[in-house]
């Protein structure tokens, strides 16, 4: 029997303080063409052309987070659970009250260079990282660790990260500001890959030219074609490779897609093997599809809208009128059915229902429920402070499954109950919008989505909402939530729970984001295509393919 997520990752148990030491976990297939369940043929993909290079640091979203989860192996490694096992560590190792962890690295760790992974090779990458010279977007990930500040830059005045100390080359240790019993649940995290020595320039800094074609010590490295900018980004198996995800088929090729209906078309006709999303255009028929493989199940996505802090009408006491307004606006069991087909889940908080203490009932949430009479109350309250005047625009970018269909309908449900001018606003790519995004010259409301980094609530809250994380596209800053979310990252079992919950009433009530729904993890792939199975970041586990 299939297991769903929510039974699969109530198995995860949090790292206690103490030894990590965990047994290494591969994923199956069926295809046992040599008796090992191994073929050489490579597998094509759907992915969207990558925002930034391809730098562990400066990556945080998908269409360069996949490539990069390939290319690169961690610390540890996340088996389909969401489980960890050891990968690059040979352990990890906390004091009494878990604020200093003792890294030990395996013999034989090499780069596709053939240089050696060291305590250095991840030590230099955090510390380039944490540098607030360099602009790297993960810097938020490194700000539980001694010597950053709140939002993970190095502080002020200083080069490296004191918490961080290299004893030799096998061997370093991570200071924290805290106890932090979990800790190594994130060290699986891209934003902690090591890099090696050929990536730095003379003066200290990644290049460029490394990003565009990185070196890793991962499962697969890149081919001599590469990444094709537009196009796609081409990986083969890494022979040196000694890690639990050895790759399983004779490489993997990202394709870039404009639209998902395209293909969609694609893995119909068998130009393309695996598509993760299916298009609301075939929600009703994919399952009876006879030209493809049908996969649906309960998944940990979550979909939002964000509003900038910055945006005129969105700020202070009339701010969250409005904001509240709109949320309330929004008919989410609607959209759900009539565009997704009830392959989403109406959101009840800004987190993942698979996850472990995840509860439905946090206070504040009646915000995300559909309600015309209140929503309008709330619209008139805020013109009473200073009155509405222009659009409400929803910028979204049209290469993903369903982005244009539910901006439409998001937009004529708040036009008609709020009655101001509403309409959507497209771009053609991921990486155009991301790019207003990030250089904050986008001027309207915009689509945004979480695929969690490592398997906690507390993901999906600290990197997007605390102030100065590098996932805070809307400028969103409240010093009780970030308290809360520190002190929830120290705490244990119910009481974590508790703070997390005090944690989300807040954003119920500033809502930065617009919580829309949880996103039932859908594929498609050819009917030759063996080894998928979602794992717990919604995703397939890719050296696992085979054909």
């Amino acid at each position: 029997m299939r297991l769903s997520r929510r039974t699969r990752l109530a198995g995860v148990a949090l790292i206690a303080a103490g030894s990590l030491t965990l047994a290494a976990c591969g994923g199956g297939s069926d295809d046992k063409s040599d008796g090992s369940g191994s073929t050489n043929k490579v597998i094509s993909v759907y992915g969207t052309n990558p925002q930034n290079p391809l730098i562990p640091t400066a990556t945080n979203e998908v269409g360069g987070g996949d490539p990069l989860d390939n290319l690169f192996s961690g610390l540890v490694a996340y088996n389909t659970d969401g489980s960890v096992s050891n990968e690059v560590a040979d352990s990890i190792k906390a004091n009494e009250d878990s604020t200093v962890w003792t890294v030990k690295i395996k013999d034989g760790q090499k780069f596709t260079d053939g240089s050696p992974v060291t305590a250095d090779s991840f030590v230099k990458a955090w510390n380039y990282g944490a540098n607030p010279a360099n602009k790297q977007l993960n810097n938020y990930f490194f700000y539980p660790i001694k010597g950053t500040d709140e939002v993970g830059n190095t502080v002020k005045g200083e080069d490296t990260v004191s918490g961080l100390k290299v004893v030799d080359d096998k061997t370093f240790t991570i200071t924290l500001k805290a106890s932090e019993s979990d800790f190594p649940l994130r060290l699986g995290y891209s934003a902690y890959f090591p890099v090696p020595d050929s990536a730095y320039d003379a003066d200290g800094k990644i290049t460029k030219a490394y990003g565009n074609a990185p070196i890793g010590n991962g499962p697969y490295k890149l081919t001599k074609t590469g990444w094709e900018k537009n196009k796609q980004i081409s990986l083969e198996p890494n022979p040196d490779y000694k890690g639990i995800h050895k790759a399983k088929n004779g490489g993997l090729v990202f394709k870039f897609y404009n639209s998902v209906d395209a293909a969609y078309t694609d893995v119909q006709s068998g130009n393309l093997d695996v598509l993760d999303q299916v298009p609301p255009s075939a929600l009703t028929t994919f399952e009876s599809d006879s030209a493809v493989k049908a996969y649906n199940e309960p998944g940990s996505s979550f979909s939002s809208f964000t509003i900038p802090d910055s945006l005129a009408h969105f700020k202070g006491e009339e701010g969250q009128l409005r904001r509240a307004a709109i949320s309330e606006a929004i008919n989410r069991p609607e959209i759900t059915e009539k565009i997704f087909n009830n392959a989403r889940t109406p959101a009840s908080d800004f987190t993942s229902p698979v996850l472990d203490g995840w509860t439905k009932d946090v206070p504040g949430n009646e915000v995300l429920k559909f309600n015309a009479k209140d929503a309008k109350a709330k619209w008139a309250a805020a013109d009473k402070i200073d009155k509405w005047s222009g659009k409400f625009e929803l910028a979204y970018n049209n290469d993903g499954a369903g982005n244009k269909e539910f901006s439409e309908a998001m937009a004529n449900q708040i036009k008609n109950t709020l009655g101001i001018d509403a309409a959507p606003k497209a771009y053609p790519t991921f990486d155009e919008l991301r790019t207003v995004v990030t250089d904050r010259t986008i001027k309207t409301p915009f689509r945004t989505g979480w695929q969690a980094d490592y398997p906690s609530m507390l993901n999906y809250l600290a990197p997007i909402y605390a102030t100065g994380a590098g996932s805070n596209d809307g400028d969103y800053s409240n010093k009780k939530f970030d308290k809360l979310v520190q002190d929830a990252s120290a705490a244990k079992g119910d009481e974590r729970y508790k703070l997390i919950s005090q944690a989300q009433t807040i954003l119920l009530k500033d809502l930065p984001a617009i919580p829309l729904w949880y996103q039932n993890a859908t594929a498609v792939t050819t009917k030759d295509l063996k080894g998928y199975v979602f794992n717990w970041k919604q995703k397939p586990d890719y050296y696992a393919l085979t054909k």
